[in-house]
């Protein structure tokens, strides 16, 4: 008998859980995060005004955050599969709506209540926490790792992918097209589909305890200092990534460097955080998690600094962009790792929403105060001296972190 066939049969089946959970986050954040390349479109169609129009980006990160605790919830008990499957139908058709907006009111729905709820239903919390579930324990820091350089890939291949269709179909008909995009993620229902209940079962009859319910696992995880501090530092994350994705093409037209600059410098962001990504995924199973967390906050405060002193030339721009890059959201990985670590897998994707709910409350205030900022002193200096402040800031919070598993935290390993 071939003993390697079993072995074998595993690794595929892990390899294609990881294509389905790469492949449908590079799909709705690359379709999110190339929405800052119509910025500009948008507001002289609308004439509302880049401050309105933040606000509706604005909007859309906090909500992105918002229903990630939910869909997590939703998924560990009825299904991954299900909740995929409704979060890419409206990111799909929030995307394609969005042309027909002509108020702010309209903008928040379509591109703040339906496309954004619907990628964060198809989002990383979802994503990861089906990836954990379903690949081996000793393999969950490479995965993650790889899921989020998804993500990170669909940011590189979506924003040329956008300046190609503005090119060629217009504005409205390249944000369309993006929401088509969108729908080959589908595939993915079907890969990922199932959830951690039974799983948390078979751990509870075997410890011989009772697994926590949703309400007891937030309650243990709000009331232990360490998910505390990492989810302030998640906060700071998401602050900065949200200012890049919205703003960072209004950051180079300020700099007086041509349009495809912008567009080029977003999709840099994304190739590089694919090898930022699976790097740090890697070094999740080599260092502590919470070192490699104040090391990537404190790389993106010194990175901001260098750029504010340094000549804005368009290979500084896409210098800075790289290394943002790199930093981008490999902070993902340690912290879908110490989640997993502090409490497990049974509720995993609900306890990772929460942290991701801090995550957009800072890309509330990142993407508005771009839009506010700017209106108002006509540069974007303050939020990027703010941003180093906080990034200082999550560098140290990060450290007092405890990587221990807390009792009756989750049965699920």
């Amino acid at each position: 008998m071939n003993k390697s066939a079993p072995t074998d049969k595993r690794n595929i089946a892990m390899w294609l859980v990881l294509l389905a959970a790469g492949g449908a986050f590079a799909l709705t954040m690359g379709v999110r995060q190339s929405m800052g390349l119509f910025l500009s479109a948008l507001n002289t169609s609308t004439a509302l005004g880049v401050g309105s129009i933040s606000l509706a980006f604005a909007f859309g990160q906090l909500w992105w955050g918002l229903t990630q605790p939910f869909a997590g919830a939703i998924a560990d008990r009825i299904g991954t599969g299900r909740v995929i499957l409704i979060g890419v139908v409206l990111v799909a058709v929030g995307t394609i709506i969005t042309p027909l907006m002509t108020t702010t009111a309209g903008l928040i729905f379509a591109i703040g209540v339906l496309s954004a709820g619907g990628a964060g239903m198809a989002g990383p919390s979802v994503l990861m926490a089906a990836s954990a579930r379903l690949v081996p324990a000793s393999k969950r820091g490479l995965a993650t790792g790889i899921v989020n350089a998804g993500g990170s890939f669909g940011q590189f291949a979506m924003a040329p992918i956008a300046i190609g269709l503005m090119a060629t179909v217009g504005w409205a008909g390249a944000m369309q097209w993006m929401g088509v995009l969108a729908l080959l993620a589908l595939p993915a229902v079907w890969v990922l589909k199932g959830n951690s209940k039974a799983l948390a079962a078979a751990s509870a009859a075997a410890t011989g305890t009772k697994a926590l319910t949703a309400r007891e696992a937030i309650s243990q995880a709000l009331a232990t200092p360490s998910f505390r501090y990492l989810t302030i530092g998640f906060v700071v994350c998401g602050f900065h990534v949200a200012f890049l994705a919205t703003h960072l093409p209004g950051v180079v037209a300020a700099c007086g460097l041509p349009p495809a600059i912008g567009g080029w410098a977003l999709a840099i962001i994304g190739l590089f955080n694919i090898f930022g990504s699976i790097a740090i995924g890697w070094a999740v199973g080599k260092w502590r998690m919470k070192t490699l967390l104040s090391l990537l906050y404190a790389t993106r405060g010194l990175a901001v600094l260098i750029f504010l002193l340094a000549p804005k030339t368009a290979p500084v721009m896409l210098v800075f962009a790289a290394v943002m890059g790199v930093t981008f959201l490999s902070v993902v990985p340690p912290t879908v790792g110490l989640v997993a670590k502090m409490f497990g897998t049974a509720n995993m994707a609900m306890l990772f929403g929460v942290a991701m709910l801090g995550h957009q409350v800072g890309g509330f205030f990142g993407a508005f105060m771009g839009g506010y900022v700017f209106e108002r002193t006509g540069s974007y200096d303050l939020v990027w001296y703010i941003d180093i402040v906080l990034a200082i800031g999550a560098a140290l919070i990060n450290l007092p972190i405890r990587e221990a598993r807390l009792p009756r935290a989750g049965l699920a390993a």
